[in-house]
């Protein structure tokens, strides 16, 4: 092992913790800075997103989520010790203590930099039966190995999904696609929290039109099991879901416990607050990344928490070049994030209308329909956009896109448009790419933006 000049300790060993090591060690040689990471799964550098494409069949193998194995950062000159649980964080000693979970042996590790990359946890509400067999949360690769081992010795094909966000319309249609029959249990009043109602209400209908049986407003109680200990059975308040297999969609929280107990700032939302440079605030020697941090949400000026591996990634890299010498920052986000089930596309970027009415925003929304490609092009499939601009002004706030296939990634204008500040009479001159296979001569995003200038100006 390098006695570097210096010591990066890192704790994660996914996307932004190794992301940070390796971009580091790309800046710096082993002879100037020594890194050791710390991982408590079985494996590094992995695509959490793709875990429900792996659980549907559509990734063939597991390893096809890797980006590259403890071997291979090894091979880089990183010290990762995988199986290795960071228990506690000593800011003031600048060291860390980890557990060895196969062996159970503790040792202290002295740190001059430290990188907190620990993640986000499912949410897993203390019900009785929670814990049963067959009742699964999917964050790690090592939860999506459990629950394929469990879908390949169950015999039933009853699934019950409890959340109707991301993870959980995802896993919907891995279950489907694994001949399943599914019910999904939410306890909105429509799937999709991160959509307006009457956009989510679109959702719902398609996936009822899949043969998923959708339960809005319901809240799980208990989870029921048979005499042999697996569950059986999700129940709410007026009513029992046969269930041969769980899977919780809930959602997650930043896992900042670690954090938490070494006295580090925490949001609003649990995460860890950084400034610009990706560093824990009022630590100069702490950085932090990923899922388990808090970032500033650029259109509405508050902090969120945003899990995704995109985000992740940037970090790792801000953080490395920051730690290796170099020098990046992490400007902020818009909120966009963009999903499937089954031939449903669903995006979303900015605010919604709740998010606009607590930022003390006045606005207008438009919502209109139209189509993935020229109306007489073969495939032409519908979309319904909705978009939120800002009375006075006329400043894009935010656009929400349900539609079949060509919907989603149209979402990726309103992005830029929003992070470039634009207003919606700006957008409606944007030099977009046309041609029938690809877009009406007005595309749909475009469309919307025409309307919502008349709205801007009507109000």
């Amino acid at each position: 092992m390098s006695t570097g000049n210096e010591r990066l300790v890192v704790i994660g060993g996914d996307a932004a913790g190794m992301s940070a090591a390796s971009q580091a060690r790309r800046l710096r040689g082993p002879d100037e800075l020594e890194i050791v990471a710390f991982e408590r799964g079985h494996f590094t550098s992995y695509s959490a997103c793709g875990i429900p494409y792996w659980v549907g069949g559509q990734v063939d193998e597991r390893d096809d989520l890797v980006a590259r194995s403890p071997a291979a950062h090894r091979e880089r000159g990183i010290d990762l010790r995988m199986r290795t649980e960071v228990v506690e964080i000593d800011t003031a000693g600048r060291r860390v203590r980890a557990r060895e979970l196969d062996g159970g042996a503790e040792s202290w590790t002295s740190y001059d930099k430290l990188v907190i990359a620990t993640g986000a946890r499912p949410i897993r509400p203390a019900l009785p039966g929670i814990d049963a067999a067959g009742v699964h949360g999917v964050q790690t690769l090592d939860d999506g190995q459990a629950l394929l081992d469990t879908l390949r010795v169950t015999k039933g094909r009853r699934a019950v999904v409890v959340g109707a966000g991301y993870i959980g319309v995802e896993m919907a249609e891995a279950l489907i696609n694994r001949g399943y029959e599914v019910t999904v249990v939410n306890r909105g009043s429509q799937p999709m929290s991160t959509l307006d109602p009457d956009m989510g209400r679109l959702v719902h209908e398609a996936m009822t039109g899949m043969g998923i049986t959708m339960v809005d407003d319901a809240e799980v109680t208990k989870v029921l099991t048979g005499d042999d200990g697996r569950v059986r059975a999700v129940a709410t308040q007026d009513a029992e879901y046969p269930a041969d297999v769980v899977v919780l969609g809930i959602g997650v929280r930043p896992e900042t416990t670690l954090a938490k107990a070494a006295g580090l700032p925490l949001g609003d939302h649990g995460g860890l607050l950084t400034d610009l440079a990706m560093r824990v605030r009022g630590h100069d020697d702490i950085w932090a990344g990923g899922d388990c941090v808090e970032v500033l949400d650029l259109v509405s000026g508050r902090e969120r928490h945003i899990a995704l591996g995109t985000h992740a990634n940037k970090h790792g890299q801000i953080i490395g070049s920051n730690v290796g010498g170099g020098y990046a920052t992490f400007p902020g986000v818009v909120g966009t994030a963009v999903s499937k089930v089954c031939d449903l596309e669903i995006a979303r970027t900015g605010l919604r209308e709740k998010d606009a009415r607590r930022a003390g925003l006045q606005y207008v929304t438009v919502s209109i329909e139209s189509t993935s490609r020229a109306g007489y092009y073969p495939g032409a499939a519908l979309m319904t956009v909705k978009m939120l601009a800002e009375r006075r002004t006329g400043k894009l706030l935010g656009v929400q896109i349900v539609g079949r296939e060509g919907a989603g990634k149209r979402v990726d204008v309103a992005a830029v448009a929003l992070t470039a500040g634009m207003t919606v009479e700006q957008m409606t001159a944007l030099d977009l790419g046309y041609a029938p296979p690809f877009s009406p001569v007005w595309d749909p995003v475009l469309v919307a933006a025409r309307k919502a200038v008349a709205a801007v100006r009507a109000g």
